[in-house]
């Protein structure tokens, strides 16, 4: 069993930075692969970014590559998605979420049995 929590939403300026944190619990094989997906009222959930357990390995969604990046710290249980030059349609609810296994299918939120309960975050224009 998995379980995550997110946090450091809130509201920004357009270009402006947040980021944030996603503190992972239980079975570590279950969270080989952490990914971050966001959701806006009205659309699809989207993917954001996913890294691999050693971080070796890290995919991006389009809309975001070159301005947020992901990370993670495995002796804290922490994975962190820093968002800089924030623009007004980031805005939306962000997911962390587990996976077992790094793949070219990482960027489908079906690859992730584990999900956190979502942390908001508003840009303002």
């Amino acid at each position: 069993q998995v379980q995550l929590v997110e946090s450091g939403g809130g509201l920004v300026q357009a270009g402006g930075s947040l980021r944030l944190s996603c503190a992972a619990s239980g079975r570590t094989d279950s969270r080989n692969v952490m990914g971050w997906f966001r959701q806006a009222p009205g659309k699809e959930r989207e993917f954001v970014a996913a890294i691999s357990w050693s971080g070796g390995s890290t995919r991006y969604g389009d809309s975001v590559k070159g301005r947020f990046t992901i990370s993670r710290d495995n002796a804290k249980n922490t994975v962190y998605l820093q968002m800089n030059s924030l623009k007004p349609e980031d805005t939306a609810v962000y997911y962390c979420a587990a996976a077992r296994f790094w793949g070219t299918s990482i960027s489908r939120d079906s690859s992730y049995n584990y999900w956190g309960q979502g942390t908001q975050v508003t840009v303002s224009s």
